[in-house]
């Protein structure tokens, strides 16, 4: 199964792609998808929703995962990251894609073990996990990493029985 994670920003979201066979992880690409700080928010949105509308043309992933909003002390800065969460939402559903949603906490557990995790720590758990992988920089690393704890939560949803 491929898996696109998406860790949504509106100056920059990161995106990874894994593969995941049983409990084999494997990097297939990852980057950072940006917009022009100087555009109208509605402009910046398009953009970015045509963005992740080519990725998901070009790799077909079968899953994805969106980590969520995280309330900034800037009420600004939630919003825009908002907007740009739900134009990943929409572009991985208009794909035909129900995407997990997962956390900061929560993604930090599955892959470094402690939620409280720092973004160095993150990046060298990705790293260990998808050895020889080329990060694309810390919005790609966290990308990565939401698509590890799908993978993970998928795996865990397969071994109990419905």
């Amino acid at each position: 199964m491929i898996i696109l994670g998406l860790d949504p920003g509106l100056g920059t979201t990161g995106w990874g792609l894994i593969r995941a066979e049983g409990n084999r992880l494997s990097h297939l690409a990852n980057g950072k998808l940006k917009t022009d700080t100087k555009e109208p928010l509605a402009r910046r949105l398009s953009h970015l929703d045509a963005m992740i509308a080519a990725l998901l043309a070009d790799h077909g992933p079968h899953g994805a995962a969106i980590e969520e909003v995280f309330v900034n002390t800037n009420p600004q800065s939630t919003l825009k990251l908002a907007h740009a969460r739900g134009v990943a939402l929409c572009a991985v559903a208009r794909h035909g894609i129900a995407p997990g949603e997962y956390a900061a906490r929560l993604v930090k557990q599955a892959v470094v073990g402690t939620g409280a995790a720092e973004k160095a720590q993150v990046h060298a758990m990705v790293a260990r996990l998808l050895p020889g992988v080329k990060i694309d920089g810390a919005d790609a690393a966290d990308a990565l990493a939401v698509a590890i704890c799908h993978a993970h939560h998928l795996a865990s949803a397969r071994r109990i029985p419905q």
